[in-house]
């Protein structure tokens, strides 16, 4: 994960979902891990524990259909910070994608959206937490009124996806389990932002978190109780207590498939199934299906060796495509299989001239189209895929994929075949004609051109397809030289305009409908590298950063704002057309290849895991799309 794609705000549908009460539950069976507790009285029967309509799970991505409960799972990960991976991974949400890319009610029964403006949701009723506790919308009411508007916990207000045009929601609890949030106008983005792999929790477990706010408890008592010596205050003890994301306080209730049951920090963690979960199958088995999934912490370098050996029962993360041959060859000696899945990025790896670059002449000429696009013609992206990801992958502009229902081929093609005499006419027609003694081209002011190329990946994919555009450009005169940095040091020399150019991953939203917001691929978030500043300014309402100076880039604001202003699928799907054509024809960013594939390692009797599926964080977590609660282990 990063900041760029933690930013990118997915849009929603304006439809509405709902799971009809009238359902029939199937009758339940009891969970063979559980029944000593149930038999001796420690937890409910099953039919107890559950809502009174849970949600009924019919589909399995895998085609290995409904399963039988138990085993454990074993993964690897890379920190103890990747207890995260689980919130992601098991992708349970108020409202979730399938594996279709279509949206479903998931915790709550139903939701309905009215003009765009209104919405509201219907909780399952009998669903509990994972301590048993009720949830309802009390703990919706917690968050808004004593998180979201709690000066001293929310210093800068409620999230911005809460607001419209600067304004909060009116929020009303009509009862236990309905709540409505309304604006004056529509909001695009609030849907869409339950059903995020990093979702925006409008509640909390207010039951426990309670204990930990100064509104409820003194803070003489939250101090004594945690023993701090003094040296914290009822704010930042009650923040490490409310971690639903980082899922990293084992006494921090869930309502996810499995409870992390090993604090921080660890080498080994053991998450245990959730008794209270909501999902069930068709048969009446309570999901998920698996008992115990166990996160083992290895090198991140390690992990593929580690896979490839067998040591993990399913493998999704830091594996790449130069691990495969290596994955594929000791399959048969450790009882796996070995899939390749599309990952889903505009581009493995873009590049993103700077148009705020602070340097006069350099932002100048990257802000001449002619110059964008004869850095694209002169890449051979053929042999990119074949030289670095052995012809898996797909040459392509930074855009959307062939999944998506709004893709046109020409946005991937457009401005991206390897013609450098094309490339070299423009260089020409821009006036870059003189030369130093090593043939690159010299800047209206005498400096050779080399451009510095700032990245962060030490993936050696990237560095390989980096040394491949510096070869290219140098062809057509253009000289590059890369240069590592840290995350945020590449974040913050992009936004001062010192780093003229970086290279990064591309577009996170490559598979989206006409209710996707295009808002990642305009100059209205601050994550932008290629406009960092205008972002800023549009994030910021105006307070920072600079205002978008750039028609053609300008543009692509009012064709945002179009789209977000109406619910009518076909000006929705007008104003798609015009962002990806116009980001196509301006090239504001520079695409590579994408589509290549992604292994994923599952032993034999893993059941349930796709053989072919879409790995990306939006939609879906990675795996979240493929409800890793119906995986199974065979027995």
């Amino acid at each position: 994960m990063n900041w760029r794609v933690l930013t990118a705000m997915i849009g929603c549908t304006m439809l509405s979902s709902s799971v009809l009460a009238a359902d029939p539950v199937p009758t339940m069976q009891e969970t063979p891990a559980l029944l000593q507790q149930v038999q001796s009285g420690a937890l409910l029967p099953v039919a107890e524990r559950i809502p009174k309509q849970p949600r009924v799970i019919e589909h399995f991505a895998g085609g290995d259909g409904p399963g039988q409960p138990g085993g454990q799972l074993n993964m690897l990960v890379a920190s103890a910070r990747d207890t995260l991976l689980m919130t992601v991974y098991g992708y349970t949400r108020l409202i979730v994608y399938d594996d279709r890319f279509e949206l479903h009610s998931d915790i709550v029964e139903s939701y309905d959206v009215s003009d765009g403006r209104a919405f509201t949701l219907k909780l399952r009723a009998g669903h509990k937490w994972s301590d048993g506790q009720p949830f309802t919308t009390e703990d919706f009411r917690f968050f808004w009124e004593d998180v979201a508007n709690n000066k001293e916990l929310s210093p800068s207000g409620p999230p911005v996806e809460l607001l419209v045009d600067g304004k909060p929601p009116k929020v009303d609890i009509i009862d236990e389990r309905t709540v409505r949030y309304t604006w004056d106008k529509p909001n695009p983005y609030f849907v869409a932002s339950q059903a995020r792999a990093a979702p925006l929790f409008l509640y909390r477990p207010a039951h426990y978190l309670k204990k930990f706010h100064a509104t409820y408890t003194p803070e003489k008592e939250i101090l004594k109780s945690i023993r701090s010596g003094g040296q914290l205050g009822w704010v930042e003890i009650y923040r490490s207590r409310d971690v639903m994301y980082f899922n990293d306080n084992i006494d921090l209730p869930t309502l996810n498939s499995w409870v992390n049951t090993t604090p921080s920090p660890a080498e080994r963690f053991v998450f245990v199934r959730n008794p209270y979960y909501h999902r069930i199958d068709q048969n009446g088995r309570q999901l998920p299906y698996i008992d115990r999934v166990i996160f083992t912490v290895v090198a991140s370098d390690l992990i593929p060796a580690k896979a490839g050996l067998g040591e993990a029962d399913l493998q999704v993360r830091y594996l790449n495509t130069r691990d495969y041959t290596f994955l594929q060859k000791s399959s048969k000696s450790a009882g796996t299989a070995v899939h390749l899945w599309e990952a889903g990025l505009g581009s493995q790896i873009a590049f993103y001239p700077n148009l705020n670059a602070a340097d006069d002449v350099w932002r100048k000429l990257m802000r001449d189209v002619r110059f964008r696009q004869a850095l694209s013609l002169s890449i051979d992206r053929k042999e990119i895929n074949r030289a670095v990801f052995l012809g898996l992958a797909k040459p392509s502009n930074n855009t959307i994929m062939q999944r998506s229902a709004l893709f046109k081929p020409e946005y991937a093609t457009l401005w991206a075949s390897h013609d450098p005499k094309l490339a070299n006419a423009l260089l020409d027609e821009i006036g870059l004609t003189a030369r130093d003694g090593r043939g690159i081209r010299l800047l209206p002011d005498g400096r050779p051109a080399t451009i510095v190329v700032e990245h962060s990946s030490e993936l050696a994919e990237d560095i390989d397809t980096i040394q491949l555009v510096a070869d290219d450009w140098r062809k057509v005169g253009i000289e590059m030289l890369g240069k590592l940095q840290t995350r945020d040091n590449l974040r913050r020399r992009d936004v001062s305009g010192d780093a003229i150019m970086t290279a990064f991953e591309g577009i996170a939203a490559t598979a989206p409908t006409v209710d996707t917001s295009p808002k990642e691929l305009t100059p209205a978030m601050k994550g932008g590298l290629q406009w960092p500043r205008w972002g800023m300014f549009v994030e910021s309402n105006g307070t920072q950063g600079e205002k978008c100076d750039m028609e053609q880039a300008c543009k692509l604001l009012d064709e945002l704002k179009e789209w977000e202003a109406t619910t009518d699928p076909t000006a929705r799907r007008r104003a798609w057309d015009e962002v990806l054509q116009t980001s196509a024809d301006q090239v504001f960013s520079i695409g590579t290849v994408n589509g290549i594939r992604q292994p994923i390692v599952a032993k034999l009797n893993v059941r349930n895991v796709p053989k072919d599926g879409y790995y990306a964080w939006e939609p879906g977590g990675y795996i979240g799309l493929y409800q890793p609660d119906t995986f199974w282990i065979a027995q």
